[in-house]
């Protein structure tokens, strides 16, 4: 998929006539707050050509399909490296956050919030996370902010993942793992407009 310049559609909303509805229709979600520009749906093979672009090498697994930490670990076998936990959130202001974690961690969002400064958070929608990242629920992955092209969403990366390599995601299908290293990952997030924050979520962890 090539990158190019876009116009700001920020302002288009449902019933926009403008050229590029519907793939950048932008919807006001009742109580949320924000106007969303939906996502520019990228496929699979789009996200391997972005990466083949800039020069990045993955390797990808095909696996029965996975919902479900437990479901991935029984389905990958003795894949190497580090995997991963990918929750989608939003908070009362409406701004969303992409929080990808060790598969293990049990994250305590009330620590969470206080450490990236949001207000109370919530799991987005599967709606939102379809709207924004162009995604169904079981397949989120940090490759996904492919598709956000207004930048709507925060990445937010556990340090802990990101000390043994390669990581692991799902490249945009919970059909497939792709592995990554550390150095193309933030690579291809800086690429899509998305810096991530790198936190240590030691004390972002509760108790299980």
């Amino acid at each position: 998929m090539r990158a190019g310049k876009r116009a700001d559609h920020t302002h288009c909303l449902t019933q926009c006539k403008c050229h590029l509805a519907p793939r950048y229709t932008a919807c006001l979600r009742a109580g949320e707050g924000l106007v969303s520009i939906r996502a520019m749906v990228a496929t699979r093979d789009d996200l391997f050509n972005r990466l083949d672009a800039l020069g990045i090498v993955t390797e990808t697994v095909e696996h029965p399909t996975v919902f479900t930490v437990d479901e991935a670990k029984a389905a990958r076998g003795d894949l190497a490296g580090s995997h991963s936990k990918n929750l989608f959130l939003k908070d009362k202001k409406g701004r969303m956050w992409l929080v990808v974690t060790l598969e293990d961690r049990a994250v305590d969002t009330k620590a969470l919030r206080k450490a990236i400064g949001a207000a109370q958070l919530s799991f987005g929608k599967p709606e939102l996370l379809k709207d924004v990242l162009g995604i169904d629920p079981g397949s989120v992955t940090p490759f996904a902010v492919i598709n956000d092209t207004g930048g709507q969403v925060s990445v937010i990366l556990d340090a802990g993942l990101l000390a043994s390599e390669p990581l692991n995601f799902h490249p945009l299908v919970n059909t497939a793992t792709t592995s990554i290293s550390t150095e193309d990952l933030l690579a291809f997030l800086r690429d899509t407009g998305h810096e991530p924050v790198v936190l240590d979520f030691t004390d972002l962890t509760r108790e299980t």
